[in-house]
């Protein structure tokens, strides 16, 4: 098995050349076997035969989630006695997405680990401590525990939560990667700092970082990646990834964005018109998946607003790279003639050491302007705190949101939800 596939560090009009033959294979596919697309191409008088060029996608709609949603059944191109897995992913409109996954797509959705993994360093016979569920029908677990174990690497399935049993198991089996939350890691650090663990010579190397950002647009590291290395000084890599792609962007040594693997999927950024963004721009992630043979997607709209990077990384791979998410394009925020991202504001409530745990609430008013609610728990005793954390909001985002105080045991049970992956920690109430 490659786990540096050639591919990725070809010339770019080769890489181009090598996904046209992808996706021509892939429409031919979509003609034969896929109930929504072979309307969507009769209704839209499209043939496989006369998309020939990546340019070409441009003729064909976009998917979105209402539409995964709406027609979930028919975007199988499989029969159900050929799915080996169902995974879920939350739907726009209330209902999760079911996703099926042949044998093939297991062994595809492993390779894009492993390589992913390499690119992150990550080596055979190398131990990994997974702080991530593998159960409840969640995508991104499996594809883990596969492709460690394609590329010959030891897992420590510990799942999330639970610091003590964390550090019992890192001292006991000496990993030298985490896959976690990084968030997790803070809480981790202060178990060890309160219980008097020498954590800083665990022996772990790395962490690869799951469900929230740690770099900032430049990839210089973001508050909650330089709070995590002031404490201890180890490796922070991010990964993006989402049930729908069956595939992840993931940093390599360099951590200048997320490596595109051309030989799964292919990407495009768009703008508010469907039109291609310029070079430097951000836009939403579209994409088209390669090598799925149960619910290929093409042209699918991620709701993730990126920037794309396209100059060779010094790794050697030719491929474009993804920058850090800027946010969803459902979440952004117009308030008072500003628009922004909760990821911003994560990082202003993050710079505050005595915030225990926080949660965003954005409301309509009564006049249907978007409204700003920050709800936080603090040990701080200082009256001035609440103008502090406005205060900070106003010189970095020019906003001022409304503040409230709520108990940690309460405001806790809301954002560490043990039904969800991740801490809950951006509401949209409107």
């Amino acid at each position: 098995m490659e786990f540096y596939p050639s591919i990725e560090r070809s010339d770019i009009r080769e890489i181009k050349k090598f996904q046209e033959e992808k996706l021509r294979e892939l429409l031919i596919y979509l003609e034969g076997n896929s109930p929504f697309y072979q309307k969507l191409f009769s209704e839209n008088n499209i043939k496989a035969e006369d998309i020939r060029t990546l340019e070409d996608l441009q003729k064909i709609p976009t998917t979105t989630k209402n539409d995964l949603q709406q027609h979930n059944h028919d975007f199988f191109c499989i029969p159900p006695d050929k799915i080996v897995d169902y995974s879920t992913t939350s739907g726009t409109l209330g209902d999760p997405v079911t996703f099926g996954l042949s044998d093939n797509d297991l062994e595809r959705l492993a390779y894009n680990e492993a390589i992913s993994f390499a690119c992150a360093g990550i080596q055979k016979g190398d131990v990994v401590q997974m702080i991530t569920t593998i159960d409840k029908r969640f995508m991104a677990g499996l594809a883990y525990f596969l492709g460690l174990r394609k590329m010959g690497a030891s897992v420590v399935r510990m799942g999330p939560g639970i610091p003590e049993l964390q550090w019992d198991s890192i001292f006991r089996y000496k990993p030298k990667y985490l896959i976690t939350v990084p968030s997790f890691l803070l809480k981790m650090i202060d178990y060890a700092e309160k219980h008097g663990l020498d954590y800083k010579n665990s022996g772990v190397y790395g962490a690869v970082c799951i469900g929230e950002s740690i770099k900032n647009q430049d990839f210089t590291d973001n508050i909650l990646s330089q709070k995590i290395k002031e404490k201890w000084n180890i490796k922070l890599f991010s990964t993006y990834a989402s049930t729908e792609m069956s595939t992840a962007f993931t940093e390599c040594e360099f951590q200048t964005g997320g490596h595109h693997h051309p030989e799964l999927i292919i990407t495009e950024i768009l703008d508010d018109e469907e039109n291609p963004v310029k070079d430097d721009e951000s836009g939403e992630l579209t994409i088209t998946t390669l090598g799925v043979e149960a619910i290929p997607l093409l042209r699918f709209k991620t709701g993730d607003i990126v920037k794309a990077h396209y100059e060779p990384c010094q790794c050697g791979r030719n491929t474009m790279r993804l920058g850090p998410v800027v946010g969803r394009k459902q979440q952004m925020i117009k308030y008072k003639g500003t628009t922004l991202y909760p990821p911003a504001m994560n990082d202003i409530l993050n710079d505050f050491n005595t915030i225990l745990c926080y949660q965003i609430v954005i409301q309509a008013n009564e006049i249907g302007l978007d409204e700003i609610i920050i709800r936080l728990s603090t040990d701080e005793e200082n009256e001035n705190f609440v103008n502090e954390v406005r205060d900070h909001f106003r010189a970095k985002l020019r906003v001022s949101p409304k503040i409230e105080i709520i108990e940690f045991d309460i405001l806790s049970k809301t954002v560490f939800n043990p039904n969800s992956r991740k801490p809950i920690t951006f509401v949209d109430l409107r």
